[in-house]
């Protein structure tokens, strides 16, 4: 695919740094969320609706459109479940006083990742926890779910990536991986590979059929990487970076396709902390610690 990049329309309302995306409940939304505690449903940029304010930061939330409700992980203040349609709170599941950095699902169970190294595994159908379990006493930062391999990768802030059976979260393997943190973590191509990078800026490449071995260490951003996705239908990688900008990677040769940064395409000034492919829509969103969230086309 050879495309060119062009801004659509450029979203403002929040009033801290906005840290995490997700899908809305019908084509052309989405819902933000960060450190100003508000999450927002979009359908265009003068559009911005109100849907529910906490307390403290947002890092990580998770929508079911098809029940309007959204799962939100207040910090220190455990997860809410919000009626988007109602604008009311139906739940509030308390975890302690942690930060939860990253949500993932997996059939009608939500994984939650948290700032002391303990993973989550709340049941939706009737909303209770049915497992917690430590990986680590450092941060885990960043979930990626495996759905054809059963398995889940997890980064964590002693640098590794461990890697967990999904029917009965054993520990299957332990990847000593990166320098620093690991910040996000993407299957891709099949779900035969894994990305992951992190504070250290590098991309690393898994081969998921081998044992997870490593196939490619790439030096990518100048600083530390946020946010990894990948686009399936364009066969692309996105990431985005504390370095303000954003990167497209071809999947399958792993080169550089195109650079997304504020002198050339009047993108963000300050660190790209999460993207969003919506397919529908056939657009990414990025979301900065410059208090606004950009749209792209990418053509």
């Amino acid at each position: 695919m050879n495309f060119n990049i062009e801004k659509i329309e450029t979203f403002t309302g929040h009033k801290d740094c906005v840290y995490t995306l997700c899908e809305g409940n019908s084509l052309n939304s989405f819902f933000s969320a960060g450190g100003d505690g508000m999450v927002v449903e979009w359908a265009k940029a003068d559009l911005g609706k109100p849907i529910a304010k906490v307390e403290n930061s947002i890092y990580a939330m998770f929508n079911l459109p098809d029940e309007n409700r959204l799962w939100i992980a207040n910090n220190t203040q455990g997860l809410h479940l919000i009626d988007t349609k109602e604008k009311k709170e139906l739940l509030n599941l308390p975890l302690g006083k942690v930060s939860m950095f990253d949500i993932k699902k997996n059939n009608h169970l939500l994984i939650i990742a948290d700032n002391i190294g303990f993973l989550h595994i709340l049941d939706t159908e009737n909303n209770k926890f049915v497992k917690h379990f430590e990986g680590s006493q450092k941060s885990a930062r960043s979930i990626a779910v495996n759905s054809k391999r059963n398995e889940m990768a997890v980064g964590f802030s002693d640098w590794k990536i461990r890697i967990y059976d999904l029917e009965n979260y054993k520990l299957k393997y332990t990847l000593d991986a990166h320098q620093n943190s690991v910040f996000s973590l993407q299957y891709f191509n099949d779900e035969e590979m894994l990305v992951s990078g992190g504070r250290d800026a590098h991309l690393m490449i898994w081969d998921c059929q081998n044992g997870y071995q490593n196939a490619e260490i790439i030096p990518a951003h100048l600083f530390a990487i946020n946010h990894i996705i990948y686009i399936e239908e364009h066969k692309i990688l996105a990431t985005s970076s504390m370095d303000k900008s954003i990167k497209i990677w071809d999947s399958e040769n792993l080169k550089l396709k195109k650079v997304i940064d504020k002198s050339k395409n009047a993108s963000h000034g300050t660190s790209v902390n999460k993207l969003l492919w919506l397919e529908k829509d056939q657009v990414l969103l990025s979301a900065s610690d410059d208090r606004t969230i950009s749209m792209w086309n990418l053509f």
